[in-house]
C-alpha cells in the first residue's frame, strides 16, 4: 500500500510540476496596462477628461498605429534616458500622431451622440510605482445638453501582441452623479446611468478575475490547503491573510504605504516557496506524523504552537500580498474615497474566489486523508514540492529581472 501511494503521489507530483512550468512560459507572453481616466464636465455640454498612460507603451502603440517613426525614435530615447522633460518633449513634438491613436481607441457619447475630443493643454510625465505615466487632457464638447454620458476605452492591446488586456480604472463626476468604473477588452464601455449594482459588480469580477488569472496568488493558496492538517487551520489561516493584505491593500490605496513592485514581487513568489516548504519540512521531520497536532489543552482557538506559528507567518506574507493586490491597479497614491469604496468591492471579489478554492480543494484532501493516510500526506506532499519548485523559480526570475 505504501509503494502504491507514493507511485501515485510522484504521478500528482509530476502533473502539478508540468502545470506550473507550463504556465511560467504564458506569464511572460505580455503583460496587463492599466489606465487611469478621470470626467468631469466643467459646463453644459463640455466634457474633460484626464488620461494617465504608460509612457513607452503610449509611445509603442502610437508610432507603430499612426507609422510615426521618429515619435519611436525620439521617445524611445527619452524613456532611456530616464528624463520626463525630454519625454514630454517627444510627445508633444508628435502630438497629432499621439492624440490621433488615443482618440480612435478611446471616446465620449452623450445620448448617442459623439462628443469632439481636442487636446487641452501640453503633456505632462508623472510616475507611478517608478513607471512613467503621460498624462494628456482632452476637452470633448458634445451636442446640447444630456441627461447621460457614455464612455469606451479601447486603448491597448494593440496588433504587437504584447499587451494582453488594459484595465482602465474610472472615476466620474458628471450628469449630477459621481462614481467609478473598471473597464477591460469584455466590458470597453459604461455609462453614467449605471447603476449602484452595476458598480458594484464591475469591481467584484476585476477582483475576481485577477485572482483566477494571477497563478502566484492561487499556489500561495494551494500550499496553504495543503499544509492545513484541520478544517480550523485554513479557515484561520484564510482568514489572517485576508485581514493582512486587506489592511496594507487599503494603506496603499490611501497613499500611507508604498513598496516598490521591485521589492514586492519577488517577496511573493519567496513566501510562496516558504509556506509550501514548510509542509515539506514537517513531512520530512514528522513523517507519517506530520499531519498530529501536538497536545492543545485550553489553548486559544485549540491551536499547537506549530499552528499559531504558521499562522504568524501566514499573516505577514499576506501584508505583503495585499501590496500586490494594489500593485496589480497601480495604487502609489491616494485616491477618493469614492475609488477607494470600489476597490474595496474589488477586494471582496479576490475574497470570494479564494473561499471557493478552499471549498473545493480542501474537503477532498481531507477525505483522501481520512480513507488513505498514506496516500494523502504523499499526495499534499507532491503539491506541496511543485508549488515549492515554482515559487524558488518565479523568485530567482524575479530578483534577477529575468
Amino acid at each position: 500500500m505504501f509503494h502504491a501511494a507514493r507511485r501515485r503521489a510522484c504521478a500528482v507530483a509530476a502533473v502539478v510540476v508540468a502545470v506550473l512550468l507550463s504556465a511560467a512560459p504564458a506569464l511572460a507572453h505580455g503583460f496587463t496596462s492599466t489606465v487611469y481616466l478621470d470626467l468631469t464636465s466643467p459646463g453644459t455640454g463640455h466634457v474633460r477628461s484626464e488620461l494617465e498612460l504608460e509612457y513607452d507603451l503610449l509611445v509603442v502603440s502610437a508610432a507603430d498605429s499612426e507609422k510615426d517613426d521618429p515619435l519611436f525614435r525620439a521617445g524611445t530615447a527619452a524613456f532611456e534616458a530616464r528624463d520626463p522633460g525630454e519625454q514630454a518633449a517627444a510627445l508633444q513634438a508628435h502630438a497629432d500622431s499621439v492624440v490621433a491613436y488615443v482618440t480612435r481607441r478611446f471616446g465620449v457619447t452623450a445620448e448617442g451622440e459623439p462628443c469632439a475630443p481636442v487636446q487641452d493643454g501640453d503633456f505632462r510625465i508623472e510616475q507611478r510605482e517608478g513607471v512613467p505615466y503621460a498624462l494628456l487632457v482632452l476637452d470633448h464638447r458634445c451636442p446640447g445638453s444630456a441627461e447621460a454620458h457614455e464612455v469606451r476605452s479601447g486603448l491597448f492591446p494593440d496588433s504587437e501582441g504584447f499587451v494582453r488586456d488594459t484595465k482602465t480604472v474610472v472615476t466620474y463626476d458628471l450628469d449630477l452623479t459621481s462614481g467609478s468604473a473598471a473597464l477591460d477588452t469584455k466590458h470597453p464601455s459604461f455609462s453614467t446611468r449605471q447603476s449602484w449594482a452595476e458598480r458594484f459588480w464591475e469591481f467584484f469580477r476585476l477582483g475576481a478575475e485577477h485572482l483566477l488569472t494571477g497563478i502566484d496568488h492561487i499556489l500561495f493558496l494551494l500550499a496553504l490547503i495543503a499544509g492545513s492538517r484541520r478544517l480550523r487551520e485554513i479557515v484561520l489561516a484564510a482568514t489572517s491573510f485576508t485581514l493582512a493584505h486587506s489592511v496594507t491593500f487599503i494603506l496603499a490605496a490611501l497613499g500611507i504605504v508604498r513598496v516598490p513592485t521591485p521589492l514586492v514581487e519577488p517577496v511573493i513568489a519567496l513566501s510562496i516557496a516558504v509556506v509550501a516548504g514548510w509542509h515539506l519540512w514537517r513531512i520530512w521531520r514528522r513523517r507519517s506524523h506530520a499531519t498530529d497536532l501536538e497536545q492543545v489543552g485550553h489553548r486559544h482557538l485549540s491551536l499547537d504552537r506549530a499552528g499559531w506559528t504558521r499562522l504568524a507567518v501566514v499573516f505577514c506574507f499576506g501584508l505583503v500580498h495585499g501590496l500586490g493586490f494594489a500593485a496589480a491597479l497601480g495604487i502609489d497614491q491616494a485616491l477618493s474615497w469614492t475609488l477607494l469604496w470600489s476597490l474595496l468591492v474589488f477586494n471582496v471579489g479576490i475574497e470570494v474566489v479564494q473561499l471557493a478554492i478552499i471549498a473545493v480543494v480542501f474537503p477532498l484532501l481531507a477525505l483522501l486523508r481520512h480513507r488513505q493516510p498514506v496516500g494523502g500526506l504523499w499526495t499534499t506532499g507532491a503539491i506541496a514540492a511543485g508549488v515549492a519548485v515554482m515559487g524558488l523559480v518565479w523568485f530567482v526570475q524575479r530578483v534577477l529581472g529575468i
